[in-house]
Parts: C-alpha cells; structure tokens; sequence
C-alpha cells in the first residue's frame, strides 16, 4: 500500500495517489493531471478510480481530463448529479484496490453530496480517511456554500451527525483533509496538512463533547464572505469544462505590441510579475497579481471570467500562469505578450508606475498632510487586530465593487497598504486601471507600519472594548 499526497500550496489544496498491488486511485484532482499519469507510469501502476469527495468551489477538479487519458471511472458520494458520465457511491459501498479497499461513507454538511473515503488495509482494517472538505486539521468545512435552498444552519445540523461516523473511527487512522491552512473553504485551519483521529478528538474545536444547539453557533460565527467565484467553480465541477490541452493551445499564443495596441481596451491585461517589479512600471491599465503569492485565488476573486484575458508574464512563465488560471476556471485566455512588458517599454510604449513609500514616510505625512487617507485593504479580522488609527478598511475583495473605490476626491492623498505588500499592489493597479492615479504604496504593510515608533496605532484590544 502506498499513499502520497500532492499539495498545492498557493491553493492550499490536497490531491491524494493511492495503490496497492498495481492498481492506483486518485482523490481530488487538480485540472492539470500530468502529474498523476506520470506517477502511475513510474510505478507500473494503472488508475482505476478517481474519487471526488464533493463539488469543489475554490478550484475546478481534474476528474474529466484524467478519466479520459486513463479510463479510470469517476465516483461521487450520494445526490451528485453531473451533466456528465459518473459513478455515484452508496453509503458504505466498498471498492476494491488491489489488496485494500476504498469505502465510501456518505458525510453530508459542507455540501449535500460530500463524501469521505475510507482507505482499509489488506487485513480489511481502517488505515486512514481521506476526508474532503468535511474535517480538517483544526477545523471543519464551512457550510454556508451550498446554493440550493438548505441554511447554514440545516447544513451545519447535517455535519453534527457525520462528524459522529468519523469519530467513531479508532484513534489511529490517519485523517488527510483536501484543504490545508489557508483555504477559505473553513474558517481557520490548522498549520498542518495531515493528523490522526485521536488527534483531532482532542484539539479540533468542532469535534469537542457539545450539543447541536452549541454546535451549529460554533461552526456558523464568524464566516468571512466566500470568495466571489466559488459559485463559478461549483458549477464547472458539475457541468464539465473544456480540456486543459485545449485552453493551453488557445492560450498559449504570442501577442505582438503592435496586436496588443489595437485590443487592449477590449481584454483584461493581467500582470503577473513580482509586485515589487510590477511598480517599477507597467503597461497602463494592468491588473497586477503576481505569481509569488496566492495568486489563483485572487485572479478568481477579482477578474471577470467572461472577458478575453491576455498575459503579461516574465519569459518561461506564460504556461505555468495558464494552467494556474485554468485551476480556478479561466478559459477565455487568448494569449501572453511576446516579449512581455520589457518588449512595450522598448517600443516606446506609454508606461504607467506606482510610488513605493518606506513606512517611516507614512508616519511622517500623517502629520501634516490632511488630504491624506489611508487604505487598508487587509482582511476585517486582519484590520480589527490592529490598524493605523486614522485608516479606512477596504478589505481587496470588495474592490470589483465600485461603490468602494469611486468616492475619492482628485485632491485625496491615498496611502496604500496590506500586511506584507503583495494584496496593496493589486489593489493600486486596480484603483488605477478605475482611474485614481493619486496613490502611494506603503512597502511592508502593516508588518513594517506597526514597528515604526510613534506610528498612531489602534491596537486589538482597543478595538474590542
């Protein structure tokens, strides 16, 4: 019996190879599935089956592409209903894998279907549970993404009673969850990727001795607002998609600065090199997200998918930016710039920048400069554990809204800033791109602005008295 996880870490996201005896399993595919046929072939193994442990929101599953480059049969757990061919589980149904067995028990609460498998040795003993978006380390699948007309609340009374079948599991089973820390798929998840049963009996807070009353108030308080293109996801995961060979074909076009020229009011120009390059200059209107951080997620949480979508990468990086598009649900990329930025800025190409300020420079202008404000884009929960006193919080998520970003005055000073630098870049491209040119990007976030002495500060506990 073999066992390997594939993590994702820009996604927080877990992908699992199972074999014995030859016959290999795959639990939650990403959509570029290269890795796992090479991993057979190394081997000498051959995927059977591709389990999915429920429609996944935050990025778009692999199972049609693998199922079609290797045969293997995909199975949902119970209600999965696909516009396209499955296997659909019964609870408690057993499959056969070589000398072990995979079974499949039915744990409705994130999602209706949701689905953990249970991995038996060859003595027919459980030797770990590959638990989807149900349990993770630390934490427990939100229930508030379900689309159809259950309640969170409904949802969440659901979860209480799956949870029991997988606590009566023996401590010694391994637990392997689909999310690591991170995934806005719960609420705060454990630094951890995998744990035991024992293990999280004793420390998962969900999993504590509680009635269902408590329970539902504990797994529903405090859900930040999920992410804009989970819907999208979810629906893809459902309805089928194109192939990735297909959107990597169409993508991977060169685009000429004279072409870009005469399309670029008509495509989304996405900037995906490092934030600290990005302001040194950048084609006017880019978005930047660059690839160093979690760059998927934000592509999916402020780009349209319905709008053509050009690339401007450094050289190498056009097909790795793709496929990293794809796994949240982009199709409508129709090319990279060739050459990229360097090859506009060569031809003479008007050019737009964003100011880099020290912190210290923050501390000094608040002083005298009244036209000044400044704009966190942290999360709320970020924000409420300590922030510039005088700052107003638009968390970077809100900012495809206009009503956020469309009242300030020409004459406003804006001060940019997020934790570290890479959210307060994107949020200055984007500010920039609706035409407020009149910003500042604070280098360092908050984690340089709170060491600045005499930096008028709000501190977490201020904020919760």
């Amino acid at each position: 019996m073999y066992i390997q996880q594939l993590y994702t870490a820009c996604l927080s996201e877990a992908a699992y190879y199972i074999e014995s005896n030859g016959e290999a399993a795959i639990i939650d595919p990403l959509r570029d599935t290269d890795v796992y046929v090479q991993m057979a072939k190394e081997r000498n193994a051959s995927i059977k089956y591709i389990f999915e442990t429920h429609f996944h929101a935050d990025f778009v599953s692999g199972h049609l592409d693998l199922a079609q480059k290797t045969g293997a049969k995909i199975i949902y757990g119970p209600g999965a209903e696909t516009q396209f061919e499955k296997y659909t589980a019964h609870d408690g149904e057993i499959f056969s894998l070589g000398k072990c067995s995979i079974k499949a028990m039915h744990t409705p609460g994130h999602t209706l279907e949701s689905t953990c498998y249970l991995l038996l040795d060859e003595q027919q003993n459980p030797e770990a549970v590959f638990t989807g978006d149900t349990l993770f380390v630390g934490d427990v699948g939100r229930p508030d993404l379900f689309s159809g007309e259950l309640t969170k609340e409904e949802l969440a009374s659901m979860m209480y009673e799956s949870l029991k079948s997988l606590t009566a599991l023996p401590d010694d089973v391994k637990v392997y969850p689909g999310h690591g820390p991170g995934s806005s798929c719960g609420k705060n998840l454990g630094p951890n990727t995998h744990s035991t049963i024992g293990e999280e009996k004793s420390s998962n807070y969900a999993l504590q001795p509680q009635t269902l009353e408590a329970f539902i108030k504990v797994v529903t308080e405090g859900l930040n607002t999920p992410p804009v293109y989970f819907p999208v996801n979810a629906r893809i995961n459902k309805e089928g998609y194109a192939s990735l060979d297909a959107i990597i074909k169409k993508g991977l076009q060169p685009i000429s600065v004279s072409e870009l020229k005469k399309m670029k009011d008509d495509v989304i120009l996405l900037d995906t090199r490092k934030a600290t390059v990005f302001t040194q200059g950048f084609i006017p209107g880019s978005v930047s997200i660059g690839l160093e951080g979690r760059f998927a997620e934000w592509a999916g949480a402020l780009l349209p998918f319905h709008e053509k979508l050009v690339m401007i990468t450094d050289p190498g990086q056009e097909e790795e930016t793709l496929i990293r598009l794809a796994r949240v649900g982009f199709d409508q990329i129709i090319g990279y710039v060739q050459g990229g930025y360097p090859a506009w800025e060569a031809q003479g190409e008007p050019i737009d920048m964003i100011i880099d300020i020290e912190a210290d420079e923050l501390k000094m202008d608040l002083n005298y400069d009244h036209k000044m404000i400044v704009i966190d884009v942290r999360k709320e929960l970020e924000f409420d554990n300590g922030h510039v006193q005088t700052a107003l919080n638009i968390p970077l998520h809100s900012m495809t809204d206009l009503a956020n970003i469309s009242s300030f005055e020409e004459t406003d000073n804006l001060y940019i800033h997020c934790a570290g630098g890479y959210r307060s870049v994107i949020a200055s491209s984007l500010l920039k791109r609706h035409g407020i040119h009149n910003l500042r990007n604070v280098l360092g976030g908050y984690d340089q602005i709170k060491t600045i002495a005499g930096m008028p500060l709000v501190a977490a506990k201020e904020v919760l008295n």
